[in-house]
């Protein structure tokens, strides 16, 4: 049975990104692939102000999320801003769709260098997504308004990238029917083929979660990571156990063997190790969505760097979610109280949330990222990119902790 939008969560559906000029095709495409009434369609120029985000159901890709964004030669007061927008999606993108108009009006002749003068942006956005490693889909749109000039262009793209474009009309449909095959070609290798648990665990191992259920949880419901978890140890056909962190002892009790695996909350770790069996592996939720969503070995890399923070030195933590701060909050109360107890009381720490994460990392000694659960894991290896780039040491909450608790080398990592 294959995956449906019910049993998959925002952050995991693949991202197809749509990009072009202002008045390129790009929502009436998204409307014609989808057959539905996705994008707001209208002949003014600059009609997507702020990237759409629309989640579905694409055959034979599965579960998707699609992006279409503004213009990006927008050129209004509000343009740069909407670019800004744009960026952010193109850093959230797994397959990107670059939209170029077969209508487009210019003083070429067809010989390739008006081409690239025309369509100059456009290719400079190729080239961004090809340095980051993400394949790009071609789509020359509008085919009914000038099918010469349309196969032109299409041969011309080909002859410079060895790509193949699709040439469509999306407000006569002519072409799409290639779209979603196109598309599945372009679908990056072993996308979401990655677990949380990766090899530690596999069929009739006995793993035990250990959930504390703090104020973030919501009255009656289980946090994002802990449902996930549990899902994946299911469809493993592993045999699972859950139990707060008050009755984990009197859970060990009375099981007949120890756990292969226990899983539990970061901010546990010292009490659960402390009580835990000596032949089980000991791991947390955070951890496991470091090597799920984020890079591992970088982060426990990171992780030595926080022997060298000085009382001056600076912290950025970086949580996906807005939620308002809560009591107790991991990331705005408990890992600053833990670093200023090791560090004293002048260590400057910043917090961001959401996709508030600075350009200019280098006034920053650590970066601390939270498990990124709300975030696809191209999201946030764009993040990692850019501290890679600019030379700043990057960490996780579930990785630090265990660090400042002196239990880091004793937490069973999955491989990659």
């Amino acid at each position: 049975m294959g995956t449906t939008m019910n049993d998959t969560p925002s952050a995991n559906r693949l991202h197809i990104g749509i990009f072009g000029k202002t008045n390129s095709g790009k929502s009436s495409f998204i409307n014609a692939l989808t057959n539905q009434q996705v994008s707001i369609v209208a002949a003014v120029e600059g009609t997507t102000t702020d990237p759409v985000y629309k989640a579905m159901e694409i055959h034979p890709l599965g579960a998707c999320t699609v992006i279409d964004t503004a213009g990006f030669d927008d050129v209004t007061s509000l343009g740069e801003l909407r670019l800004e927008k744009t960026r952010l999606a193109a850093e959230k993108t797994d397959i990107a769709i670059l939209v170029l108009s077969a209508g487009e009006k210019s003083a070429e002749d067809g010989s390739g260098e008006n081409f690239k003068t025309c369509y100059g942006l456009e290719f400079k956005w190729y080239e961004y997504f090809k340095n980051k490693g993400k394949p790009v889909l071609f789509v020359v749109n509008k085919l009914d308004e000038d099918r010469e000039r349309a196969d032109r262009l299409a041969a011309y793209i080909q002859k410079e990238t060895g790509l193949e474009p699709l040439v469509v009309s999306a407000q006569t449909k002519e072409g799409m029917d290639k779209a979603k095959e196109a598309l599945a070609r372009t679908m990056p290798e072993n996308f979401g083929q990655n677990m949380i648990t990766g090899d530690l665990v596999q069929e009739n191992d006995l793993v035990l979660l250990v959930m504390p259920q703090d104020i973030q949880a919501p009255k009656g419901r289980l946090i994002l990571p802990q449902v996930q978890t549990l899902r994946e140890l299911l469809d493993k056909k592993c045999l699972v156990m859950s139990c707060t962190t008050d009755k984990l002892v009197e859970t060990l009790g009375k099981l007949t063997e120890p756990p292969k695996l226990i899983i539990t909350d970061s901010q546990v770790f010292g009490y659960v190790y402390e009580h835990k069996p000596k032949e089980s592996m000991l791991t947390s939720f955070s951890v496991l969505f470091a090597a799920y969503k984020g890079d591992l070995p970088y982060y426990v890399e990171g992780a030595k760097h926080i022997d060298t923070l000085k009382e001056n030195s600076r912290v950025l933590i970086a949580e996906c979610c807005t939620h308002a701060p809560l009591q107790e909050d991991i990331g705005r109360v408990k890992l600053p109280r833990m670093l200023r107890k090791r560090f004293g009381p002048g260590i400057s720490i910043e917090v961001v949330s959401g996709t508030d994460f600075p350009e200019d990392l280098s006034r920053y000694d650590l970066i601390i990222q939270c498990g990124a659960c709300m975030f696809n894991r191209t999201y946030v290896m764009s993040r990692i990119d850019r501290a890679k780039a600019q030379q700043v040491p990057m960490t996780n909450y579930g990785v630090t902790i265990a660090h400042l608790t002196g239990i880091l080398e004793y937490i069973t990592m999955p491989r990659e």
